[in-house]
């Protein structure tokens, strides 16, 4: 409850702390999946295919990420509520329609064959994961528009319980699916079906909760679609970034160490900067004034602190016990990876400003800027490509690829301020006469 109509840091920390364990799970969920397909017989295929489906996966529905947002942005009422399942819609069919393609006709061939160079047996597994997940779209879908109709209630507890509850539906069908299936099409049912009970929990916690009336207007479907295609075009523009920057730690010297290493740490970020996103969602629920704006960037530094002295703790005196004992990893790999994960550090404060303004561009409907600030970002991955192919410089891959990481946040974060900025300084400008 915030009181006196002024925004508290424990407001925030009730509201954002609930989303953050959302995401644990989230990445919980994955690992399982993993540790399950790890137990096949032939494991390294299983878990090949698996991981090349989702890669695929996750670039082709990325479009549909920003749901949620769309959500707690647009609906408030019945017409924009209809307006926005529309457009829910609309993103699942094509997206749906791109896995089809990719599982059952040339173009999964192609892609898959020529374009990323995998084996037979590989490409095989990774297209029956592909045709099982046909229509997760439509339920991860109406899950993103579920969860932001919750957010926007201030309920953000719900979303855990019901991603807690996934987590358990996950491991019963790992456990039934052995009856019907095996390798990699083994954790695509079990994903699909936790995800469709997940989205039939969150339709039920949606259906219970009141949304709390601002007043506003509702707006017409065309403003719908016209506020939400630029938010799914930058999501989409999002995921090339690490496709690229894979790309050019796939032809550096040490490219199987760099590659494997960035996987690492990327896995890392996601676990533990990953929950930063939700900063945006943040901003377009809590902030009203000034001063609720002015709360929420206190409560992002403390917490973008906190989660970097975190990744200093794994890094270095945490190394063993973390990176060797709890995930596995060779002492040789981990010397690779101590000093990229140390400056680490300060990817959460990077990632956490970026999307904390991305939420200030979303609430004021300005979503065409976080489209070119997406392309600003893809346009300097591409300014690097040539640099660090063709050139040649001393450093490991794995440091070219953090760096390239942090520095696309950074330009992300500076172009957005700077954009922000602007703005502010032509509101305060006086007008003449």
């Amino acid at each position: 409850m915030i009181r006196n109509g002024e925004l508290q840091l424990r407001d925030v920390a009730k509201f954002f702390f609930p989303l953050l364990l959302n995401v644990q799970l989230m990445s919980l969920s994955h690992s399982i999946i993993n540790g399950s397909l790890a137990r096949q017989d032939d494991f390294i295929t299983a878990l090949a295919s698996f991981s090349v489906a989702m890669i695929l996966h996750l670039f082709v529905a990325s479009p549909s990420y920003q749901n949620h947002t769309v959500t707690i942005a647009m609906v408030r009422g019945r017409r924009s509520l209809r307006g926005t399942l529309l457009f829910v819609f609309l993103v699942a069919s094509y997206v749906s329609l791109m896995l089809y393609l990719l599982a059952y006709t040339p173009v999964g061939s192609f892609v898959l064959d020529q374009v990323l160079g995998v084996n037979q047996a590989i490409s095989a597994g990774a297209r029956q994961v592909l045709g099982i997940l046909v229509f997760l779209p439509f339920f991860t879908g109406l899950r993103g528009f579920f969860q932001g109709l919750v957010i926007r209630a201030r309920r953000t507890g719900l979303v855990s319980w019901a991603t807690g509850i996934r987590v358990g539906a996950l491991l019963l069908l790992l456990v039934l699916g052995r009856n019907w299936f095996q390798g990699a099409s083994l954790g695509a049912f079990a994903l699909l079906g936790c995800i469709v009970t997940e989205t039939m929990f969150m339709a039920w916690f949606a259906w219970r909760v009141a949304l709390p009336a601002d007043g506003s207007a509702e707006k017409p479907t065309r403003e719908i679609f016209r506020y939400a295609f630029p938010l799914a075009y930058s999501s989409c523009l999002q995921q090339t970034i690490p496709l690229l920057i894979n790309a050019i730690l796939g032809r550096l010297p040490d490219a199987p160490l760099a590659l494997a290493g960035f996987g690492v740490i990327r896995g890392f970020l996601f676990l533990l900067a990953g929950p930063m996103r939700n900063l945006q969602q943040a901003y377009l629920t809590l902030v009203r004034q000034d001063c609720d704006y002015r709360i929420l960037v206190r409560f992002f530094y403390r917490t973008s602190v906190g989660m970097g002295l975190i990744t200093l703790l794994v890094a270095l005196p945490l190394s063993r016990p973390v990176l060797g004992g709890l995930m596995g990893i060779e002492p040789e790999l981990r010397s690779y990876l101590t000093l990229p994960l140390a400056v680490c550090a300060i990817f959460p404060f990077f990632y956490g400003a970026a999307n904390l303004l991305r939420g200030y561009f979303a609430g004021a409907h300005q979503t065409a800027r976080l489209g070119y600030s997406t392309f600003c970002k893809l346009l300097f991955i591409l300014a690097c490509y040539p640099l660090f192919v063709y050139g040649k410089f001393p450093l490991p891959g794995i440091a070219i690829g953090i760096g390239l990481l942090l520095s696309a946040e950074l330009v992300e974060a500076g172009y957005l301020r700077r954009q922000r900025n602007r703005q502010l300084a032509g509101a305060r400008r006086p007008v003449p006469g």
